[in-house]
């Protein structure tokens, strides 16, 4: 079985990418742009593999993406391209027009391309997945309630506003013109390979170079965490086991105040990589002023998928966080040059930024990232 797996040099892709390959039974392309996280590094463990092959290309270059689906005699997309930090979304909507809805339109203008020409067997077999993110379903009460695959849409974001676009044009294009395609919609992800802008891996980063921990408002903020490689597991049983024109929630089951993760990882450390004097990491959180439009609460019932697909995630969020914060440790080759060279944890998301290169730059400078965060926020 051949997927493509666009995206698949950031964070989620690149989980997908390194579960997909550890099966001999499948070949995996993985089709990124490689803009800022973008990172091969991320695919050391499989670059050298007999069944992975790396496309740096542009989802919106519908031209390219044809080709490739073509010579690689593709059976499974799996659509993780998406730019996916809601605090860029602020300061420059205009790219997440383009890459999350003009770039979905063009990929799947390039998937019936190609699954219109294939021989009637494998035209049956072929699946457009389309991962998406919990945030198109707005916010939940703190009292109670949880997202199901019938919630209605009600984005608060630029970022989950423009994935909402991107899933209704995904199942306009199975109801018009019967394309087989799946979704699935995902909890805030977590574990090794994080960019970090998002919350977890920047407190972690933070921590250790002894700089504040910011935490939005009062810290107050829920939501539901879900281990990166469980999310991985996931996506691979919605496409090639989901029924086409369904969608499936993905969640960890872990609800925790924003707060209450940055206080979890400070003790973590306070084990694991003591300050000096003994005192506590907790001693560097800092309340910052709360992001613009900021949801209160999400949480995933994943009733469906566990039911239908047989999934269920291994990790807690105790236990994946640990795996985690060791991971951070261990591995300064990989966040070091990030950190340096990339992003160094600024703040983002106080507004738009007037005449910025984000917000005027041209569909074929899109990025490529991954979410459902396609993943989590630096203070979500």
């Amino acid at each position: 079985m051949n997927f493509l797996v666009t995206g698949g040099a950031g964070f989620i892709g690149s989980a997908v990418c390194r579960h997909l390959c550890a099966n001999p039974a499948y070949r995996v392309t993985n089709l990124d742009k490689l803009t800022y996280a973008g990172n091969l590094a991320s695919l050391r463990p499989i670059e050298n593999a007999h069944n992975y092959r790396f496309e740096q290309a542009d989802i919106c270059d519908e031209r390219a993406v044809l080709e490739i689906l073509r010579r690689d005699d593709i059976d499974i997309v799996m659509n993780l391209a998406a730019e996916s930090h809601v605090d860029r979304s602020i300061d420059g909507p205009g790219t997440f027009i383009e890459t999350n809805i003009v770039g979905t339109y063009r990929i799947l203008n390039a998937a019936l391309d190609y699954w219109r020409g294939l021989p009637a067997e494998r035209k049956s077999g072929f699946r457009f997945h389309h991962v998406s993110t919990d945030e198109v379903f707005g916010d939940l009460p703190f009292d109670g309630g949880m997202f199901v695959e019938e919630t209605p849409y009600a984005p608060s974001s630029p970022y989950s506003a423009s994935k909402a676009a991107s899933d209704h044009l995904v199942r306009a294009w199975h109801e018009t013109y019967g394309l087989p395609v799946v979704l699935s919609n995902c909890s805030n992800n977590y574990g090794p390979y994080h960019f970090p802008e998002k919350l977890i891996p920047l407190v972690i980063l933070n921590a250790l170079d002894e700089k504040p921990l910011p935490v939005y408002g009062a810290g107050a903020n829920v939501r539901d965490w879900l281990f990166v490689e469980d999310h991985a597991c996931a996506l691979e049983l919605v496409a090639t086991k989901g029924r086409p024109g369904e969608s499936y929630n993905v969640g960890g089951n872990s609800e925790r105040t924003n707060l209450g993760v940055v206080e979890a990882i400070c003790d973590l450390l306070d084990a694991r990589r003591p300050r000096a004097g003994g005192t506590s990491y907790r001693g560097l959180i800092t309340f910052v002023t709360d992001r613009p439009g900021h949801d209160r609460r999400y949480a995933i019932d994943a009733s469906k998928i566990a039911r239908d697909l047989g999934w269920a995630p291994r990790e807690n969020f105790d236990s994946g966080l640990a795996r985690t914060v060791d991971w951070y440790l261990d591995n300064k080759w990989w966040w070091g040059p990030i950190r340096e060279q990339r992003y160094n944890g600024e703040r983002l998301g106080q507004g738009p930024i007037e005449n910025s290169p984000t917000q005027n730059s041209p569909v074929g400078n899109s990025l490529i990232e991954n979410r459902t965060d396609e993943s989590s926020k630096v203070a979500t």
